[in-house]
C-alpha cells in the first residue's frame, strides 16, 4: 500500500502531537507501508520512507504554514497514492486526524482561561485580529463543512463531540481512534534506580507523596490551579506531598507565585528533560487539570507508566480513567478543592498500590501498535470504497 502522510512538522522537541506522529510512523514502516511524508522537518529517508521537504518560504509563521498547504495539495494531485491521510490540515485528502482537536474548540476553551468579563471580550477582539487564527479556522471549516470532504479521524470521543458541534459532521465520516503510546520498557531494578536518584536530586523522602505535572503550556494545562491545590493541602496541615512540575513554561512569574501561596518548599519547576521516564518513575501519581486538551499523550503515557492520573473531563483522555479504580475525573479545573481532596485519598500507599496496577492494566488498550493497526483498517476500508467507486 502507498500512503502519503502530511505532517507540517516532525520534530519530537516541539511537542506530544510530533513524538505521536514519528511513533506512528515507525509501526507503518514495519507493517510494510510505502510510505512518503509530506514535511517542512528533515528527518532521515528510510527504504520504507520517502521524505518529501516542503519549502513553506515566506516571511511570516503564517504564511509559510499556508504555503506548505498548498504546495503539498499540488504534489498530491500531481502523486499517485492509495491512501492520502494529513495530520496537519491540507485539502484533497481521503483522511483527516486532527490531533489537536479543533481549531474552533481550541478558541472557546483558551477564552475560559480569561476569568474576568473584560479580559474574555479583549482576547475574543484580538481573535477577530488573528490572521493566523483566522486562517486555520477558515482551512478547518473547508476540511469539515464540504459534503464531499475527507473522512475524519477523532483521537478521542471528545473530539468526536466538537466535530459534531462545532461543523455538524454526519456520523459516516468520523471514525474514533484513540491516540496511542509506546508501552512497556524498563524493569523493576531501572525503575527502581530512576526513583532512586530523581528524588535524591530534589531532596524527596522515599516516604513522600511525589505528584509530577509534565507541560509546556503552564497556563493551559492549569499549572496555576495546581498550585493553588498544594497551597490548600500545605495550609490544612497535609506537608508529605511534594510536587516536580515538567517543562519549558518555568519564568519568574511563576518562582514567585510559589513564593506568595507559601509552596516553595514543596513544590520544585525542573524545566524542560528529556528523562521523562525518569521523573515518570520517580512519582507517585500525575496530575493534569488542563483546560483544553484533545487526548493527552501526558495522561497516556503516565498511566502506562502505573501512575493514578488526575485529569478533567476537558482531556479526551479521561475517557480512559476509570474514576477511583485508576485515577480521577474532575468536572472544572477551576475545582481547586476538588483536585486537593482526591491528592488526600493518594496519600494512602493501599490506594496508590492498587489504583497503579489498574493503570498499568489500562495500558493494553494505549499502545501505539493498536492505533497504527486501527487506522491500517482505516486505509484498507478507504481503498475499498475507491475501489468501488
Amino acid at each position: 500500500m502507498k500512503v502519503a502522510l502530511v505532517a507540517e512538522w516532525l520534530d519530537p522537541w516541539r511537542g506530544g502531537a510530533e513524538t505521536s506522529t514519528q511513533q506512528f510512523i515507525h509501526h507503518l514502516m514495519a507493517a510494510g507501508v510505502e510510505l512518503h511524508v509530506f514535511t517542512r522537518s528533515r528527518p532521515a529517508a528510510t527504504p520504507s520512507m520517502t521524505v518529501h521537504t516542503i519549502s513553506g518560504a515566506s516571511m511570516s509563521r503564517t504564511r509559510r504554514t499556508m504555503t506548505f498547504a498548498h504546495r503539498v495539495e499540488r504534489a498530491l494531485k500531481a502523486g499517485s497514492f492509495d491512501v492520502t491521510h494529513a495530520i496537519s490540515p491540507c485539502r484533497g485528502v481521503d483522511i483527516y486526524e486532527p490531533r489537536g482537536g479543533t481549531v474552533a474548540e481550541s478558541i472557546e476553551r483558551n477564552l475560559v482561561l480569561r476569568r474576568a468579563g473584560a479580559a474574555r471580550s479583549i482576547k475574543k477582539c484580538a481573535n477577530q485580529i488573528n490572521f493566523k487564527q483566522r486562517y486555520m479556522l477558515g482551512l478547518e471549516r473547508a476540511l469539515l463543512g464540504a459534503d464531499d470532504g475527507p473522512l475524519v479521524v477523532a483521537i478521542s470521543q471528545y473530539v468526536a463531540r466538537q466535530l459534531r458541534m462545532h461543523y455538524d459532521l454526519p456520523e459516516e465520516r468520523i471514525r474514533v481512534i484513540y491516540n496511542g503510546v509506546n508501552v512497556g520498557g524498563g524493569d523493576a531494578r531501572e525503575f527502581a534506580r530512576d526513583r532512586a536518584a530523581a528524588r535524591r536530586e530534589f531532596g524527596i523522602g522515599d516516604d513522600d507523596l511525589l505528584v509530577i505535572l509534565i507541560a509546556h503550556n503552564f497556563r493551559l494545562k492549569g499549572v496555576a490551579r495546581w498550585m493553588d491545590a498544594l497551597s490548600l493541602l500545605v495550609r490544612r496541615g497535609i506537608t508529605d506531598v511534594r510536587s516536580l512540575v515538567i517543562g519549558k513554561g518555568e519564568s519568574r512569574f511563576w518562582h514567585r507565585r510559589a513564593q506568595r501561596l507559601g509552596i516553595s518548599g514543596f513544590l520544585t519547576f525542573t524545566g524542560p528533560t528529556d528523562r521523562i521516564s525518569a521523573f515518570q518513575h520517580a512519582g507517585d501519581a500525575l496530575v493534569h487539570p488542563t483546560y483544553y486538551d484533545p487526548c493527552s499523550r501526558v495522561v497516556l503515557e503516565g498511566l502506562a507508566a502505573g501512575l493514578p492520573c488526575i485529569t478533567t473531563r476537558w482531556d479526551g483522555a479521561s475517557e480512559m480513567i476509570r474514576d477511583g479504580i485508576n485515577g480521577y475525573v474532575v468536572d472544572d479545573p477551576e475545582d481547586v478543592p476538588a483536585i486537593a481532596d482526591r491528592i488526600v485519598q493518594l496519600r494512602s500507599p493501599a490506594q496508590r498500590r492498587s489504583m497503579a496496577d489498574a493503570a498499568r492494566a489500562t495500558a493494553i488498550e494505549l499502545g501505539m501498535e493498536k492505533h497504527a493497526s486501527r487506522m491500517l483498517s482505516l486505509y484498507e476500508e478507504t481503498c475499498s470504497a475507491r475501489a468501488l467507486i
